[in-house]
C-alpha cells in the first residue's frame, strides 16, 4: 500500500489510492466520519475497488490520521468549509473529474455540501449515516463519547488511527457538544442537488434517527433509500457486504 501526501502551504493531507483489476474510467472519493482517518477505512477500499470496477481515493482530512493536526478549535462551519474549499482543492490537485463521493457520517455531510453547489460536477453521492440536522440523540452520543475518551478504553483503540488523536477527537466532540452548533442544518441545500444520491442507514444507528435519511428522501431529487436492520452507525463495518452490492448496483446505474 502506498501512502503520498499533498501539501497546501501550512497543511499536508496525507492519501492513497485502490486500484481495481479492471479500472472503468469512475473514481470514487472517500470521505471518513468524525472520529475517522485514512487508515480507519481499513481493507474496505480494496474491497469496494474490486466490488466496482472503481478506482478509490481514501485521505485524511486535516486534523486526522497523518495529516496535518488542527491547530486551532473548529468552528460551525468546518463541513462548509471542507465541502467548498478543501475537497475541490484535493481533486483539483490529484486531476479528478467527475467523481462519486462516498460519505460516511461527518463525510457524508460533506459529500451533500459540495454536490449542492451550483458548480459541482459530482457524478453520484452515496452517503453513509449522513447528518443533515442536529437532533437530541446525536449530542446525547456525542457527550457520551466524551466520557468513555476519559474513562474507558476508547482513548487506546483510536490511537492506532491518528497521528494526534487529541486534535482529532476534540476537534470534533467540541464543537458538536457547542451549544452554537444545534442551529447547523443543510437540509435547505438538499434541493440543489442535481445527482444521484444512495443514503444507506442503520436502524439502529446510535448518532441519529431515520429522520436523517429521510428528509434526504423528501427534498433530494433523485435519492434511493436503503435502510439496514441489525445496524448502527457505522454500515460498512456492520453490513458491509450489503453496502458493498448497494454501492455496486448505484455504480452501475451512474454509468449510463
Amino acid at each position: 500500500m502506498q501512502i503520498d501526501s499533498l501539501n497546501f502551504g501550512a497543511r499536508q493531507i496525507e492519501y492513497r489510492f485502490a486500484l481495481p483489476a479492471e479500472p472503468n474510467g469512475i473514481d470514487i472519493v472517500m470521505l471518513h466520519e468524525g472520529l475517522g482517518s485514512m487508515s480507519m477505512w481499513r481493507d474496505f477500499p480494496e474491497r469496494l475497488a474490486a466490488a466496482t470496477g472503481c478506482r478509490i481515493l481514501a485521505y485524511s482530512r486535516h486534523g486526522y490520521g497523518r495529516s496535518t493536526p488542527l491547530n486551532g478549535p473548529r468552528t460551525v462551519d468546518y463541513m462548509h468549509e471542507e465541502a467548498r474549499i478543501w475537497l475541490p482543492a484535493i481533486l483539483e490537485r490529484l486531476g479528478i473529474r467527475r467523481p462519486l463521493l462516498f460519505g460516511h457520517s461527518d463525510g457524508a455531510s460533506i459529500a451533500l455540501i459540495l454536490a449542492a453547489q451550483p458548480q459541482s460536477d459530482i457524478r453520484a453521492v452515496v452517503a453513509l449515516a449522513p447528518h443533515v440536522k442536529v437532533e437530541d440523540v446525536t449530542v446525547r452520543s456525542i457527550a457520551q463519547a466524551k466520557t468513555a475518551y476519559a474513562n474507558t478504553d476508547l482513548r487506546e483503540r483510536l490511537s492506532r488511527y491518528h497521528a494526534d488523536l487529541d486534535s482529532a477527537f476534540w476537534g470534533w466532540n467540541r464543537i458538536w457538544l457547542d451549544p452554537e452548533f444545534r442551529s447547523w442544518n443543510i437540509e435547505a441545500l438538499l434541493p440543489s442537488i442535481r445527482c444521484p444520491v444512495l443514503a444507506i442507514q442503520g436502524e439502529d444507528d446510535e448518532y441519529g434517527t431515520m429522520e436523517q435519511m429521510a428528509s434526504i428522501g423528501r427534498s433530494a431529487g433523485a435519492a434511493t433509500l436503503l435502510a439496514l436492520p441489525a445496524c448502527r452507525h457505522s454500515p460498512h463495518r456492520d453490513q458491509p457486504e450489503a453496502v458493498i452490492e448497494a454501492t455496486r448496483r448505484f455504480v452501475a446505474a451512474a454509468r449510463t
